[in-house]
């Protein structure tokens, strides 16, 4: 098995190093692109994809248990170690456990920081996904109106009462899923003109379609009975409240599942960053990887808008991020910026359920608050950047 891992990198390593050659060349005839390859930077040994993701692995794990012991109710490291001993040990049955804070940590705080983690990293893998597909790191499920689009399709369920049926697991992210494939559709088709797809009518196109949602949510919000009505807005700010474990199952597999395709397509991606032209010439079905892609981000922003609401930048933030640090090669970097995005969403969480404990803040508006600035200068970079 370790053989075989050995010989895909090293072929893939070629590949890598002769695309990033065939970029040095075409430089000068060429527009700068923000996203490019390095030639350093684009070897990825097995060891150094093990080392990387083993540790942000272990990251991962500290994150998690940190963020158990924050809330309202102050829970120490020693009574969660102690805690989820009991649970391995004993089952599920020690969640039947009468202690207030063995309530706490099982029924509420260990569902939501699994939840807030596996929230991060779908928005990160399908940031990862949407940068390369576009060629820029701008894109992001958020901006580009596809969270808003799945926010419209989960608000019509639940407006026509599907979100409360026994089915409800099922049926929110199926109607996210729609509304997401819906958005993406609708922008692809109005800003892709005779085979090129300008960033800046990509953005404009996200914008207005943002704007265009958001206001039909809002008067599906308006004629809400007003007990659901505050629950939906409380929701579109982006509010990661506990789920059953059910639902965390149920979202896992959406989650799983879509992620796994997203990283069989990572060697696709690495090619297709040297535009299309070069992508089929190299033998990548570039319209096939379009479809798949698109479709699989809408799934993956579907499940998670349907049970976390609204939560922007995540997406564009973490993989720009995780790309200075470990490189363009989507093979480390999209399992990294999964993972870093899973523990950037968990601190994001602890910090809205504690800064003005015991009431909490939208994690929604910690993640714009973070992510905003980074945009505007990503932005303003870009502009420079086709201005020279």
């Amino acid at each position: 098995m370790l053989h075989r891992i050995t010989s895909l990198v090293g072929r893939n390593n070629s590949i890598l190093s002769a695309m990033a050659e065939s970029t040095t060349i075409r430089a000068a005839a060429t527009e700068p692109r923000i996203i490019g390859f390095d030639v350093e930077r684009s070897i990825v040994t097995t060891r150094r994809w093990a080392t990387i993701l083993l540790s942000l692995l272990c990251a991962s794990s500290v994150v998690v248990s940190g963020a158990l012991t924050f809330g309202a109710e102050s829970i120490s490291l020693t009574d969660v170690a102690g805690t989820m001993w009991r649970v391995f040990h004993d089952g599920w049955t020690a969640m039947e456990s009468g202690e207030p804070r063995a309530i706490i940590l099982l029924h509420v705080r260990l569902p939501r920081v699994l939840l807030a983690f596996m929230v991060g990293a779908c928005l990160a893998a399908v940031g990862v996904a949407l940068q390369a597909l576009l060629r820029n790191p701008l894109a992001d499920p958020y901006v580009l109106g596809i969270s808003s689009g799945a926010a419209l399709g989960a608000a019509l369920a639940m407006l026509f009462g599907v979100g409360v049926t026994a089915m409800a697991v099922s049926s929110l992210p199926l109607f996210a899923f729609i509304g997401g494939l819906l958005s993406i559709a609708i922008v692809y088709r109005i800003a892709v003109s005779y085979g090129h797809l300008p960033i800046h009518t990509l953005l404009l196109a996200g914008v207005v379609l943002n704007a265009i949602f958001s206001a039909l949510i809002m008067f599906i919000t308006s004629i809400m009975d007003p007990n659901r009505s505050f629950g939906m807005m409380s929701w579109l700010m982006g509010t990661l409240l506990a789920p059953d474990y059910p639902v965390l199952g149920a979202l896992a597999l959406y989650v799983g599942v879509g992620t796994a395709v997203l990283a069989s397509q990572s060697s696709a991606l690495n090619i297709l960053t040297l535009g299309e032209e070069s992508a089929r010439s190299l033998g990548v079905s570039v319209e096939r990887l379009k479809k798949m892609i698109f479709v699989t981000a809408a799934l993956l922003t579907g499940a998670v808008v349907s049970v976390s609401g609204l939560i922007g930048f995540v997406g564009m933030v973490i993989p720009h991020a995780v790309r200075l640090l470990v490189g363009p090669d989507h093979r480390l970097l999209l399992p990294a910026s999964a993972l870093v995005g899973g523990m950037f969403l968990v601190i994001a969480d602890a910090l809205a359920r504690t800064l003005l404990a015991p009431s909490e803040i939208p994690v929604g508006v910690v993640t714009a608050l973070a992510g905003g600035p980074i945009f505007l200068y990503l932005l303003s970079r870009r502009k420079g950047g086709l201005a020279s």
